[in-house]
């Protein structure tokens, strides 16, 4: 995790730097999802040395276009980051696809993630974004 809240995946002179709506690759090639300018519709991966990296739009979360990360390296848990995903905040109403989008994240987080707290963490928040859409929130 850097100073700036970027998160690098490094290894040798490989690296890749991943926001909440734009990833560089190691290229320097800028990944964004379509709504954002971006030519990726649903994900993108590449090699980063031995770990794998993949980039998803799992759906539109509060101001869209928002990517989830998952490097995986050769004998450990896969790392997840959520990015613009969770927030501290849920607005009064949410987009139809944001708490979908959390649900599919769920299932790729083993304990914690990177950027966002522990997979109970973001499971409370998923429940309280459907409460907000459902109108009990």
């Amino acid at each position: 995790m850097r100073p700036d809240g970027a998160i690098e995946v490094a290894d040798g002179d490989q690296v890749l730097v991943y926001t909440p709506y734009a990833v560089t690759a190691p290229d320097g090639t800028t990944v964004a999802h379509e709504s954002r300018g971006g030519t990726m519709a649903a994900v993108w991966a590449c090699a980063v040395g031995e770990a794998f990296v993949e980039v998803s739009h799992l759906g539109h979360g509060p101001e869209g276009g928002e990517l989830v990360m998952v490097a995986t390296r050769p004998g450990h848990a896969p790392e997840v980051a959520l990015g613009a995903l969770v927030t501290d905040e849920i607005p009064a109403t949410v987009p139809e696809s944001w708490p979908a989008a959390v649900d599919l994240a769920i299932g790729l987080i083993v304990r914690d993630t990177l950027d966002s707290g522990t997979k109970d963490e973001i499971e409370d928040f998923h429940q309280r974004l459907l409460g907000v859409w459902f109108g009990h929130g």
